[in-house]
């Protein structure tokens, strides 16, 4: 159901507003929870939270089923053991390992015993998982996933729907949303938390794209579940709805993001477009090889070889690269090969990148090689949450103290259960597992019906006059130029490898390109599907997560899984196994930074704490 207040149950009273002399009319909702985004992690909110009987409301900027987590190919980990030998705590080994060991270990307990539970819940809902003979879920092995604590052979963890995984699960999970009643508020662009004094989230104010009116959504909970933001960098494999909306939301809220130096490269985008392509194919078989027709991974990860973990594979690539072994006229790519899998297996398991190839790089997959290159792809930090996905503000003496009323999920939460890398096929499990971790907490918190605190008129509007000073804007730059010297600047000072020297230069030029916000221009002054001011709002939460994420690399001196640093290249756990902190001040465009320990401990005494020792794969 999309629309306004005027067609939506739930809408309340017209509060009139004025800024800068101009009035806009705020159309009021009262619900018990209000979910921010509609991938896998925000659906999965709804579906829980509507299904214990709470007012669910779930505001999109896109059609559900349009959102990111349809993209997702390669599968969902989870230690079913249809395929082999398999055990949750051999996953928590490898997710920990995988982590470089910036991971939670409790909240990695959590999610890898709650991952098969996850699993046949979505298989049970509808989701057409591939099968094996025997008609079990059929599973695949993927970067990182190892037995008997990695000793043992590659594990095949990872649950497929062919190479459509992401597609499947995201029309299950709406189907069950619409299911169970969940009101949902589409193509409407959240723009800010409304926080109390006692720093309590008391809901949201949001534009609705279609017909330009704006509302305001109070709430018990509100549950961010709004993505990645990998569009700050110039070549990556996310839509382009991957702004860090909520990410921003917080900061402007006056809470930190964490750990936002660690973004994922994935390995194999394709060459000069970005567009992802699987680790699900070397989990089939596919390799990479050089200018000379080597399969070079052996060099650098000899056990795991081209099934080592992103960060390493990227690396290697880099290497070969830079070294003069890339491949094509300007040696600065890699070759994929699965040409050797047979027709029969690519149009079985692999049909979708099989047509991304040809229709992006023009290559005939069972006959010849896909170009590829390192692309961002995933952000390992964000919102900091525990493992029940409450939005963590640390206050003194208190590193993990909660923001009452304020969830997050998925991509746009840092759990932290990725930490410094996240393990292939993981994040699909991120968004199912704490999507419904946070719908539970909600539904044990929460009264359905409860009556709402008193509310000052005034509460929340602050985003409006943030988007009404953008609607204006009457500068000599436009967005789409700031926006590329923001993208140009992160792929040319925080990418796959990274210096002192280069992230300080990148800093001050993030710097530079923030304050250019003050000079941009919006040629169209209308509300109604303005998509140069909501490109403009993107902008602006986008450029607060570029100046998080660069500060926070520039200042920390090691290397750790996606953090690379050549003039630091060991991992320092004695100073620096910690999570980052990162705070930005929209109007001073500034960042500062502080610290929070890693929880070393398991959330039971079933799994044992997984000691530090040297990453190699």
């Amino acid at each position: 159901m999309a629309g306004s207040s005027k067609t939506i149950e739930g809408a309340g009273p017209v509060t009139p507003f004025e800024t800068a002399g101009r009035a806009y009319h705020i159309n009021e909702h009262e619900y018990d929870v209000v979910i921010i985004g509609a991938g896998g992690a925000g659906l999965r909110a709804v579906v829980g939270c509507a299904e214990a009987g709470l007012k669910t409301a779930c505001l999109t900027k896109v059609f559900p089923t349009r959102s990111h987590t349809v993209a997702a190919q390669g599968g969902i980990a989870a230690s079913l053991g249809n395929m082999g030998p398999d055990h949750w705590r051999w996953h928590m080994y490898d997710t920990v390992k995988g982590s470089d060991w910036l991971g939670d270990q409790d909240a990695i307990e959590y999610l890898v015993r709650e991952a098969p539970r996850a699993v046949i819940e979505l298989e049970h809902w509808g989701t057409p998982f591939s099968r094996t003979e025997e008609g079990r879920i059929y599973q695949r092995p993927f970067g990182g996933m190892t037995t008997e604590f990695g000793e043992g052979p590659p594990a095949q963890r990872t649950c497929a729907a062919a190479d459509r995984t992401g597609h499947a699960m995201l029309h299950t999970l709406y189907g069950q949303a619409l299911r169970h009643g969940a009101e949902f508020f589409i193509e409407y662009f959240a723009l800010d938390l409304i926080m109390d004094d006692e720093g309590a989230c008391r809901g949201v104010t949001a534009l609705c794209m279609e017909d330009g009116s704006i509302h305001r959504f109070r709430a018990h909970a509100v549950i961010l579940a709004t993505g990645g933001y990998n569009r700050v960098y110039f070549s990556c494999t996310s839509a382009h709805i991957c702004t860090g909306d909520g990410n921003a939301m917080v900061m402007r809220a006056g809470l930190p993001v964490q750990d936002m130096e660690f973004v994922q490269f994935h390995p194999t985008g394709i060459y000069g477009a970005g567009m992802l392509i699987t680790e699900g194919v070397r989990g089939e078989g596919g390799y990479l090889t050089n200018a000379f027709g080597e399969r070079f991974m052996e060099r650098y990860a000899p056990h795991a070889k081209d099934l080592a973990s992103r960060d390493v594979v990227s690396r290697a690539m880099t290497i070969e690269i830079r070294e003069g072994r890339g491949v094509g006229k300007n040696k600065d790519h890699i070759y994929l090969h699965l040409d050797h899998l047979g027709a029969d297996v690519i149009a079985e398991r692999l049909p979708g990148i099989a047509e991304s190839a040809k229709i992006f790089a023009g290559v005939d997959v069972t006959r010849e090689p896909i170009p590829v290159l390192p692309t961002a792809h995933y952000n390992m930090g964000g919102i900091p949450t525990n493992y029940h996905g409450e939005v963590i503000n640390p206050k003194d003496g208190d590193p993990d103290a909660v923001a009452p009323g304020l969830f997050a999920a998925g991509e746009a939460a840092c759990a932290s259960v990725h930490g410094a890398n996240r393990l292939g096929s993981n994040s699909l499990t991120d968004i199912v597992v704490f999507g419904r971790a946070a719908a539970q907490r909600a539904a044990a918190t929460i009264t359905p019906g409860a009556a709402h605190k008193p509310l000052a008129k005034d509460a929340g509007l602050e985003g409006l006059e943030r988007l009404d000073a953008l609607r204006f804007a009457d500068g000599g730059t436009p967005v789409s130029q700031l926006r590329l010297a923001m993208q140009k600047a992160m792929q040319h000072y925080c990418s796959v490898f990274r210096t002192g020297e280069s992230l300080n230069e990148g800093v001050e030029k993030i710097r530079e390109v923030w304050k250019g916000l003050d000079d941009v221009r919006i040629n169209d002054r209308s509300l109604i599907w303005n998509t140069d001011l909501v490109e403009a709002l993107e902008l602006s939460n986008l450029l607060m997560n570029a100046a998080a994420t660069i500060h926070s690399a520039a200042e920390r001196t090691e290397s750790r899984g996606a953090h690379a640093r050549e003039d630091y290249p060991e991992r320092d756990d004695a100073n620096w196994m910690k999570h980052t902190l990162a705070w930005a001040d929209f109007e001073g465009r500034k960042t500062r930074l502080d610290y929070r320990p890693v929880h070393t401990f398991t959330l039971t005494d079933e799994a044992e704490y997984i000691e530090p020792k040297k990453r190699v794969y």
